[in-house]
C-alpha cells in the first residue's frame, strides 16, 4: 500500500489547509468533517480553464447532491459557477446562501407538484424534465402562474460505463430520462416544443458516476450530436446546450488512477468538434455537471480510536466514533478508502485492521484493510477522500448525532455546520402521552 501525500508539521500531526488536524479534533471534537478550500477552489479552476483553453462555450455546474451546504454553495457563489440542486431542500439551502436562482438547474426524477412551484416562482435558470409525467405537471404549473421556464430534456443514451451498477445512469435500463432508442425522447421534444411556456434550450444526459475512461463521455458527445442533429433535420430544432452531466473519477485507493479535469475535456471537446463538424451543425454551449471530482478529494473525516478486539489468527478490530452514520459508502456499495493516523502521521505501518465504526451492524466497517501505525485509544485516524456523499448521505441511526463540519484555508479554520446536539435528536418528536 503507497503511502498518500500528505503534509505534517514538527510533530508529526496532519496538516489540512495550514491548520493541524490534531487542534481541530480538540476545539470542534471528533467525528469531524473537514474540507481543504484550497483543493475545491483549485478543481473548479482546473474544469473553467481547460473548457476555456478548448475554445467552447461552456457552463461549470457543480452537482450539489455530492455536497449541500449554506457554506458550499457560497463557495459556489464565489467561484462564480453554476449548481445543480435534486430536491426542494437543496433549492431552498442554495436561495438561503444567496447563489443567484438563474445559475441553478432542478434535477430529479420524481419531483413534487410543490418543488415545481418552488422552482418556477424562484425563476430558478433551468428545470431538466425527466419523463411525461413532469412534462404535464410543469405545464400545468406554468399555466397556474402564468409563468414561462427554460427547460431541458434528460435523455437515456444507452451507454453504460465501467462503474457500481448502483451508480449507472445511462443505460437503457434506468429510472432516469426519455429512452433515446425506444423513440421516447423524440415524442418528448415534440411534446415540449409545443407548449409554449416552455422554452427548450437543450439535451441532457448522465452516464454514471466514479469514472476513469474517456470513452464513455465520447461516445455520449457522439450521441448528443447526432441527437442534434437528428432532431434538427426531423423537427427544426437545434438545442442550444448540450450537457453531458458528470461523474468524473478521483482516487480513494491505490487502485484508482484517476484523469486530471484537463484529460477529460480534452477529449470530450475533440470529440464534439468533430461530430458537429461531421454533420454540419454550429458548435454547442457544452455543460458539464461535476460533484464528486469538486469536493471528493477536499474531504476528510477526523476520527478518535476506540476499542480493538484481537482474534487469534485473524484481522484485529479497530474502533472509531464514527461509521456508517457520516459514510455510509461502504456499507452501501462497497466503497474503498484509506486512512493515516493524523496524530502520528509518519510512523511505520503495521499489520492491516478492520476499521470499525461504532453503529450496531456487523456491515459497518469503514475500511475492510486499513493501513495504519500501531494506534491506541485516543489516537486520530484521518479517512481520505470523504468529501463526496459521505456527509450528504449522513444519518442518525443509533440515535446519534451528526457530526461538525469545518473549512479550513490558509492557515485558518471556520465551522461552517455546527455539531448536532442530543437535544436537536428530540427536537421534532411529539408525545404522544
Amino acid at each position: 500500500m503507497q503511502k498518500p501525500a500528505l503534509t505534517a508539521n514538527a510533530a508529526g500531526h496532519l496538516l489540512l489547509g495550514g491548520v493541524d488536524t490534531v487542534e481541530l479534533a480538540q476545539t470542534y471534537g471528533t467525528p469531524l468533517v473537514v474540507y481543504d478550500v484550497a483543493a475545491i477552489r483549485q478543481q473548479i479552476q482546473a474544469f473553467k480553464e481547460s473548457l476555456q483553453a478548448n475554445g467552447l462555450r461552456y457552463q461549470v455546474s457543480y452537482a450539489s447532491k455530492a455536497f449541500a451546504t449554506v457554506a458550499m454553495y457560497q463557495l459556489v457563489t464565489q467561484t462564480g459557477i453554476h449548481t445543480d440542486v435534486v430536491s426542494g431542500g437543496e433549492l431552498y439551502t442554495a436561495l438561503q446562501a444567496g447563489l443567484p436562482a438563474e445559475r441553478i438547474s432542478f434535477h430529479g426524477n420524481n419531483k413534487s407538484r410543490a418543488e415545481l412551484e418552488q422552482a418556477v416562482d424562484a425563476q430558478v435558470g433551468v428545470i431538466i424534465l425527466d419523463n411525461f409525467y413532469e412534462i404535464e405537471l410543469l405545464h400545468t404549473v406554468l399555466l397556474e402562474k402564468n409563468a414561462t421556464c427554460w427547460v431541458m430534456l434528460r435523455l437515456t443514451p444507452g451507454i453504460t460505463p465501467h462503474t457500481h451498477q448502483y451508480i449507472q445512469t445511462g443505460q437503457v435500463d434506468s429510472k432516469f430520462g426519455f429512452d433515446v432508442d425506444s423513440g421516447q425522447a423524440d415524442q418528448a421534444v415534440q411534446q415540449v416544443l409545443a407548449i409554449p411556456q416552455m422554452h427548450l434550450i437543450g439535451i441532457h444526459a448522465h452516464i454514471g458516476s466514479q469514472i476513469f475512461g474517456v470513452q464513455g463521455f465520447e461516445l455520449l458527445a457522439n450521441k448528443l450530436v447526432d441527437i442534434a442533429a437528428d432532431w434538427r433535420d426531423r423537427f427544426d430544432y437545434v438545442p442550444e446546450v448540450l450537457n453531458l452531466g458528470g461523474g468524473f473519477g478521483i482516487r480513494y485507493t491505490d487502485v484508482d488512477q484517476p484523469l486530471s479535469p484537463a484529460t477529460f475535456i480534452d477529449h470530450i471537446a475533440a470529440a464534439f468538434k468533430k461530430r458537429v463538424a461531421l454533420r454540419g451543425l454550429a458548435l454547442p454551449e457544452v455543460w458539464l455537471e461535476p460533484g464528486r471530482s469538486i469536493v471528493g478529494p477536499a474531504g476528510y473525516n477526523l476520527y478518535t480510536v476506540g476499542s480493538r478486539k484481537d482474534i487469534p489468527e485473524l484481522t484485529s478490530y479497530v474502533a472509531v466514533d464514527g461509521g456508517m452514520g457520516d459514510n455510509i459508502r461502504p456499507a452501501l456499495y462497497q466503497a474503498d478508502y484509506q486512512a493515516v493516523c493524523a496524530n502520528h502521521l509518519n510512523a511505520p505501518l503495521v499489520a492491516p485492521v478492520h476499521l470499525a465504526g461504532k453503529y450496531c451492524e456487523s456491515g459497518d466497517i469503514l475500511i475492510d484493510q486499513a493501513h495504519l501505525p500501531a494506534v491506541a485509544p485516543g489516537d486520530l485516524v484521518a479517512v481520505l477522500a470523504t468529501g463526496a456523499y459521505g456527509y450528504s448521505m449522513a444519518s442518525n441511526y443509533n440515535r446519534n448525532p451528526r457530526p461538525a463540519v469545518v473549512f479550513v484555508e490558509n492557515g485558518q479554520a471556520k465551522c461552517v455546520v455546527a455539531r448536532e446536539s442530543y437535544a436537536d435528536l428530540t427536537r421534532l418528536d411529539q408525545s404522544y402521552l
